[in-house]
Order: C-alpha cells, then sequence, then structure tokens
C-alpha cells in the first residue's frame, strides 16, 4: 500500500501509561522503520513524549478516543503536532492480537497509509466551555432529581401540594417547607403562605396541607434536601455567570441564534459549545447534521433498504436540540411548526421531532457560517411551495436548464 505520511506516531492511551510507537522511511526502498516506548501519563512523561517525537520529526500523531484518558495527553502535543483522535470502530484489529505494542503499531500503520480519519475536536476555548455546560446540565439535571425527592417526602407526609400547584417546587412550596421544617403544623397558616395565582385556591390549599409531617422524621429527610437544592442553585447560578462571561466576545453570533424558534439562550450557550463557529470544518450542513447523528443513517444492500437509525452522537447535543425541537413545535405561526405539524401527521410525533432536530442544525449551520439571521418562510410555506405559480416557475426553470426558451400564456 502507499504510504501517505511518511512520519507518523500512533498511541495507545491508558491511565496511567501512554504506548507510543513511531514509524518513519527504513534505509532500504520501500521499508519500513519503528520504534516503540512507553511513558507515564504524568505531565513530566507526556513532556518527554513530545521531545521524543520532535527529535523523531513526526509529521502526524494519532490516538484512540480512550474515555478522557485521552485529553491531557492531546492538549499536551497539540501544540507541537498534528494530532487525531480516532474513532475506535474505525480502528477494529484482527480479533487475538491484541496488546499495548500491538495497539499504537497498528494505530501508526493505519496513519501512515491514510487508511483512517479524525474525529472533530474543538479548539480549547470550545472544549473549556464544554466543560461548563455539560456540568450545568448535569447540576440541573440533580437538581430536578432532589425535587423529585422532595416531592416523595411530602407524599409520605400526606401533604398534596401538587394536587394544586402546578410545581412541586416554587417560592410558595419553599415558603409552605420551611415553615413546616421549623414546626409549624396549621393548614391555614401554611396556605397563607403562598404567592402569586395559587392565592385564589386557598381553600383547595388548605385541603390539600392537611398533614402527618413529623419534624423528627420527615423533617430531617425535608432539611438535608432543601439545603442541597440552595447548593446546586448557587452552582448553577455561578455556572450561569461564568459561561455568559466567556460567551460574551460572541455576543452578536448568540443573538442570531435565538433568532430561530424554540432556540433560547441556554440552548443557544450549549449548541455553540458542542459543535463551536467555524463551520469550515463540515462543509456542508448536511455534514454537520451527520455529524451530531440527528439525520437518517444509510444502511442498504442488495437492493434493499434496511433500518435507517440515526448514528450516534453526542448526547448533550441531541439533548439540547430535542428541548428545542420540542419548543420550536409549539411556537405560532413558524415555519418550524408547521412542518413539525406536517410530518407528524404523517409519520408520528418522535420522527417529527427528528425533522424539527434537522432544521434546527441545518439553521445554526447557515447562520454562524453566513452571520445572518434565522430566515422566517413562513406558516404556509406547503401551500407556496405547491401553489400553481410556483409549480409552473419550477417547470419552466427546468426547460430553460435543458436549452429551450419558455413563453407561457394563461389558459382561455
Amino acid at each position: 500500500m502507499d504510504v501517505v505520511v511518511a512520519r507518523c506516531a500512533g498511541l495507545d492511551v491508558h491511565r496511567d501509561t501512554v504506548v507510543a510507537t513511531v514509524r518513519w522511511p527504513g534505509k532500504r526502498r520501500n521499508s519500513r522503520g519503528q520504534e516503540t516506548r512507553t511513558y507515564p501519563t504524568t505531565q513530566r512523561g507526556l513532556a518527554e513524549l513530545s521531545d521524543w517525537l520532535l527529535v523523531e520529526r513526526v509529521e502526524l500523531v494519532g490516538m484512540e478516543a480512550t474515555g478522557v484518558y485521552w485529553k491531557p495527553v492531546f492538549s499536551a502535543l497539540e501544540e507541537r503536532f498534528t494530532c487525531w483522535l480516532l474513532n475506535a470502530q474505525h480502528m477494529h484489529n484482527v480479533p487475538g492480537r491484541k496488546t499495548d505494542v500491538a495497539d499504537s503499531v497498528w494505530i501508526a500503520q493505519l496513519l501512515e497509509h491514510g487508511l483512517v480519519r479524525p474525529s472533530f475536536v474543538p479548539p480549547c476555548e470550545m472544549r473549556d466551555l464544554r466543560d461548563l455546560t455539560r456540568s450545568r446540565t448535569a447540576v440541573t439535571q440533580e437538581r430536578s432529581r432532589m425535587i423529585q425527592r422532595l416531592e416523595k417526602v411530602l407524599q409520605d407526609a400526606g401533604i398534596k401540594l401538587t394536587s394544586v400547584a402546578s410545581q412541586a417546587y416554587s417560592k410558595s412550596a419553599r415558603a409552605i417547607l420551611d415553615a413546616l421544617v421549623a414546626g409549624e403544623r396549621d393548614p391555614k397558616v401554611l396556605a397563607s403562605l403562598v404567592k402569586g395565582r395559587l392565592r385564589s385556591k386557598r381553600e383547595r390549599l388548605e385541603e390539600a396541607l392537611g398533614h402527618r409531617f413529623r419534624v423528627e422524621h420527615h423533617g430531617v429527610l425535608a432539611r438535608r434536601l432543601l439545603a442541597n437544592l440552595d447548593t446546586l442553585d448557587a452552582a448553577i447560578t455561578e455556572l450561569d455567570t461564568e459561561i455568559a462571561r466567556r460567551l460574551e466576545p460572541h455576543q452578536p453570533m448568540l443573538d442570531l441564534l435565538c433568532t430561530i424558534p424554540g432556540v433560547g439562550p441556554k440552548t443557544v450557550q450549549v449548541l455553540i459549545a458542542e459543535i463551536g463557529l467555524d463551520m469550515g470544518i463540515f462543509p456542508t450542513s448536511g455534514h454537520l447534521a451527520s455529524w451530531a447523528g440527528v439525520c437518517p443513517g444509510n444502511n442498504a444492500s442488495g437492493g434493499k433498504r434496511r433500518s435507517g437509525r440515526t448514528r450516534p452522537g453526542s448526547r448533550w447535543l441531541k439533548q439540547a436540540l430535542t428541548e428545542a425541537a420540542w419548543g420550536a413545535a409549539r411556537t405560532k405561526g413558524t415555519y418550524l411548526a408547521a412542518h413539525h405539524a406536517q410530518i407528524r401527521g404523517r409519520a408520528g410525533r418522535y420522527k417529527a421531532i427528528g425533522a424539527t432536530r434537522h432544521d434546527i442544525i441545518v439553521a445554526y449551520w447557515h447562520i454562524v457560517r453566513d452571520r445572518v439571521p434565522f430566515r422566517e418562510l413562513g406558516a404556509d410555506w406547503i401551500s407556496r411551495r405547491y401553489s400553481p405559480e410556483h409549480r409552473a416557475r419550477r417547470l419552466i426553470a427546468q426547460l430553460e436548464e435543458l436549452g429551450l426558451n419558455v413563453t407561457t400564456e394563461p389558459a382561455n
């Protein structure tokens, strides 16, 4: 096979060690030489690895995406070398030949013959932002779990607050819980603590707040959960502030992306962190949708098409796109809502959400590349697309592409 990269290195990364194999042109014609070394993954060990690769004049370094262990290795080498992060599914070797040294040699051989493609790794700024947005999502999910546990405590104490209120945790609910933990037992006093529209439901609240809440038992559980909620709320506020500070230089782009129906500021922050702002990496919007795993896959053999399941993508990105798609489906008078309703009628709600996710990520690609706001096609796009005037223009354009001059007259 032809050698595409003359001097390359394959790294088999583990938690404590990294096995590196360097391949270079041999002294004889069409021969290849190689050397394998093992280094610790400490900062000193990675510095020694970097120096050795520099001495060997390595042009390309490839490593398998192994959990989070590749990150310190990639960060230590990316300033001095061209580093490729490789998908493990693209590097299956012959069974029964798997060792650390064999894996590093195999990676180097795949690199030198050009048989693998690099995975998308965003720049350091976006990787740091991605850590923050993912941490915020994890903390928000933990907060939701805490609220569910708090609701379990209230139900065990016979308090039916959620039968009257729309939310299990709000300012009114917090005031009631603080009073319960402090020892208040009168349902009328508890009902008087509510705020907003709940005041119109005082009678129902008094009945729902009749309880057998025991401070020595339920109070201990509720006090601990409320303290955890306060900690999580503070963490979310801190992360929101830091994310907004880091994205402040990109505020004009955030404003443009917020023009997409159903996409809010926090969703935009997640999209930027997961995808980045350099659309030169994705030649077309279809490439971006395929990388994100929000378009049908290809699976055909023998002229028969099998299941077109989407490929696995970033679950953080898919979650944000799904939330935005549900929001877009509930908007009024928009193209995304109309397109969602059209597909939902013939393919079901989940296929429709998948199509809406695809619409949003295509819009993201065009907005970031061209730096323009979202172009709203309108809710009547279907009738306009299939109108007689539109069909006539399309047919005339097709005839003109064949080199014909077309003139039209209305029928008598």
